[in-house]
């Protein structure tokens, strides 16, 4: 008998004398990683880019390990989509859905998820519920995990009905991001912004950040506004943005939530023409954002990113270049950027399973909560109390000759004459 069966049978038999029955995969020599994330719609590029990260980083540690899994596991995972099929974006009773079918699935050992910070507050109830480690590869919205000036009553608390932190993110936060990007703005010289959002947690919430900056830092808000669908007739509110004097829009939005949708109108409706620049978070910093949004002649010296780390091509770490060049040969594709995250915290589950050795959900949860470091592939991390990175750093990008770049490290605190980031 192998040993991790040795320890499957000694755990089984512990919590049968304390009369409870610990969640293990009935096929102890498998274990699934359930995905959640829009596959399909207006995010689909970047859904895919992430799972086929996520592969990558398991083939990866499979042909570091002489072929075997974490612990000796074969590892599968299983994708799901929670995007709406007649909508295209992220759909809650979807998400719901999902992290059901995890849930009631005994083999599934760790829920992936999700991309869009909504849906997060949805699944993450469910997951911390039945005491599943719950990591995304992209959620930026700081109110999952912590309290903080701009997020709502209650949180995090609301989504850990059990008390328990049981979820992870790799990537830095809003309350991070969305002041940064206000102090890029006003040392690049811009003076007066609108802002506007998606009403949605990730873009409302980082709007908001980038609102209470501006504020403290002189940056004029001309206006806000919101964009409530991506059916709406932009026409008076551009002419609204137009009137206002405003050199700079800030929109908080995602790919399939209005941002490309704004930019092309702003592009035929001749704010880009009058001076006036469009700045986006990473909820939009993908490449297929510029086909999107009208093509390289629409976006091309008028749109300003941010995203909490390098662009893939930009990665400085050997681990980093490797994802790089082996996703670039393997799809013949760049990879999108938070194709970065996937990988990475795909590294974190398989860490922790082979750290747990057994194929038990709270074993697993406790290792991806009690790892003090993790290599991966932006660095050396842990994961704090509140389930968050140690590492965390915020670029801004622009875009020109149809492509993202730039890569320029930006802060809350910015040095005004140089427009880089302080020490």
């Amino acid at each position: 008998m192998s040993r991790n069966r040795i320890l499957i049978l000694v755990t089984v038999l512990l919590f049968a004398s304390l009369g409870i029955l610990p969640v293990i995969a009935q096929d102890a020599a498998t274990i699934k990683v359930y995905t959640s994330w829009p596959l399909t719609g207006g995010t689909q590029a970047v859904g895919q880019s992430m799972l086929k990260a996520a592969q990558l980083a398991l083939d990866h540690y499979v042909a570091d390990h002489d072929g075997a899994g974490p612990a000796g596991f074969t590892v599968e995972i299983v994708s799901l989509d929670d995007a709406s099929p007649t909508s295209g974006a992220w759909d809650g009773t979807i998400e719901a859905e999902n992290a059901q079918r995890c849930v009631n699935d005994p083999e599934c050992m760790a829920y992936f998820g999700t991309y869009n910070s909504g849906a997060a507050k949805v699944s993450m109830i469910i997951t911390n519920e039945a005491g599943i480690a719950q990591i995304s590869p992209a959620n930026s919205y700081p109110g999952l995990t912590r309290a903080c000036e701009t997020c709502a009553e209650g949180e995090p608390e609301i989504y850990r009905p059990s008390g328990e932190v049981n979820y992870f993110r790799t990537n830095a936060t809003d309350d991070l991001q969305g002041p940064a990007a206000a102090s890029w703005a006003f040392c690049a010289g811009y003076e007066s912004v609108y802002i506007l959002d998606d009403t949605q947690a990730y873009g409302k919430g980082i709007a908001d950040e980038f609102e209470r900056q501006a504020n403290e830092i002189g940056l004029t808000i001309a206006g806000r506004n919101a964009v409530e669908s991506t059916e709406q007739d932009l026409r008076a509110l551009l002419n609204d943005i137009r009137a206002s004097g405003a050199d700079l829009v800030y929109g908080g939005f995602v790919l399939d939530s209005g941002g490309p949708q704004v930019i092309q109108q702003m592009g035929s409706q001749g704010l880009f023409d009058a001076g006036v620049k469009f700045m986006g978070p990473d909820g939009l910093a993908s490449p297929s954002l510029i086909d999107q949004a009208g093509g390289a002649d629409v976006v091309n010296d008028n749109v300003l990113l941010t995203f909490p780390g390098l662009l893939p091509s930009a990665l400085t770490t050997e681990s980093g270049q490797r994802f790089y060049n082996d996703y670039l040969e393997t799809f013949s594709e760049e990879p999108d950027p938070y194709a970065t995250y996937a990988y990475q915290s795909m590294q974190v589950i398989l860490n922790s399973i082979e750290v747990a050795g057994v194929a038990d959900r709270t074993a697993i949860l406790d290792a991806m909560r009690t790892t003090a470091d993790f290599d991966g592939i932006t660095g050396t991390f842990t994961l704090d109390e509140n389930g968050d990175s140690t590492l965390a750093f915020i670029y801004g990008y622009s875009i020109a000759d149809g492509a993202i770049g730039g890569a320029l490290p930006i802060s809350p605190i910015m040095q005004d004459s140089e427009c880089v980031a302080t020490p």
